[in-house]
């Protein structure tokens, strides 16, 4: 353990946070000031999981620990999400917290984009899950007793009916080839709503299932669309 081991931890509110917030928890090995999530601010919900605020507010409760959130656009651009974190983490450091803690495991290109934004504000990027493989941390996942339901699903890599499904070994087993057990790549996000990180259960009633479609814009491809299969829980 370092001399000083504040820490920021970048939650979601999914099954990869959940376990990775765990992991550290038990090992002590970073004294952890708040959890950070970023939302869409035009309608208060987890950017790319859907899920509402005040379930957000909930889960940080029972698991006791403060939350910072970040609003951004709709669709911000790369500057705009960078410059909204950067301005966030240079704050941060007047409280002598330089490190923050991310669930990803195996994307380069993603921990590349992390460390190279936290080098420029002079923060330390921590991936206490790195490498480790999917499956593993899937099976982790359930054996510890966490229980999650599925809140978003790229429609091009999974269909509807694996929006609102409880993420467990039938759920791993339903899945198709190519589609990563945790969603590595974006296939699926999930909600955690027990499991031994939190004091109580998340109570939430399942709603209904609707698909949203989006353009890319990007610069190859601007007018290309996609779309997620998003269910909606309801406090």
């Amino acid at each position: 353990m370092s001399k000083n081991n504040k820490a920021i931890f970048s939650w979601s509110g999914g099954k990869d946070s959940s376990l990775c917030l765990h992991t550290v928890l038990k090992e002590k090995s970073f004294d952890i000031q708040y959890l950070l999530t970023t939302l869409n601010g035009q309608n208060q919900r987890i950017s790319m999981h859907g899920v509402a605020e005040v379930l957000l507010d909930k889960q940080a409760e029972s698991i006791g620990l403060p939350l910072k959130k970040i609003f951004m656009p709709e669709f911000p651009s790369m500057g705009q999400y960078d410059d909204l974190i950067s301005e966030f983490l240079t704050k941060a450091k007047s409280e002598n917290i330089h490190t923050s803690i991310f669930g990803d495991i195996f994307l380069e290109d993603l921990r590349e984009y992390r460390e190279n934004q936290l080098k420029k504000v002079d923060f330390k990027a921590e991936f206490p899950l790195w490498k480790i493989d999917t499956k593993d941390v899937a099976q982790e996942f359930i054996k510890e007793g966490f229980k999650s339901i599925i809140v978003s699903v790229d429609a091009r890599q999974l269909g509807e009916s694996f929006a609102g499904r409880i993420f467990d070994e039938s759920f791993l087993n339903d899945l198709p080839d190519g589609v990563d057990p945790c969603g590595e790549n974006g296939e699926f996000h999930s909600f955690v709503f027990d499991g031994p990180i939190f004091k109580n259960p998340i109570p939430f009633t399942i709603g209904e299932t609707v698909y949203k479609e989006y353009k890319s814009h990007s610069k190859e491809n601007p007018d290309e669309k996609f779309g997620f299969w998003y269910c909606d829980l309801i406090p």
